[in-house]
């Protein structure tokens, strides 16, 4: 393979990735992973170096990067939250009548009850 056909299906492939990051579909980025890898090496192997190419595929590959931890600080923060959720759904914490915390522990799974 050329130096010019690798940096133009890595260039595709961050598009992809790009892509994938935007429309949420995470599950997609696995499988392009290993693909990448394949595709460095191959870069790594011509020795090219500070080329116009080179430059533009390292600024797309930061940017996904960005968007990457962007996402995950978005599942972390959603993580955070849901445990937060559950944690209410099992106990109650109020203060008693002299200012000292208590937890109140539910004895009952959570159920709703629909009213008129």
């Amino acid at each position: 393979m050329t130096p010019l056909k690798v940096i133009s299906e890595l260039d595709r492939l961050l598009e992809k990735e790009r892509a994938a990051l935007f429309d949420g579909e995470l599950e997609k980025l696995a499988g392009l992973v290993e693909r990448k890898k394949e595709l460095i090496d191959a870069l790594n192997s011509f020795g090219m170096t500070d080329t116009d190419e080179l430059l533009t595929l390292q600024g797309k590959a930061a940017r996904n990067q960005a968007l990457l931890d962007s996402a995950l600080r978005g599942i972390k923060s959603v993580s955070k939250r849901l445990a937060a959720l559950q944690k209410v759904r099992k106990s109650l914490q109020t203060y008693d009548a002299n200012g000292q915390k208590k937890t109140i522990e539910s004895t009952q799974p959570g159920k709703l009850e629909k009213r008129a």
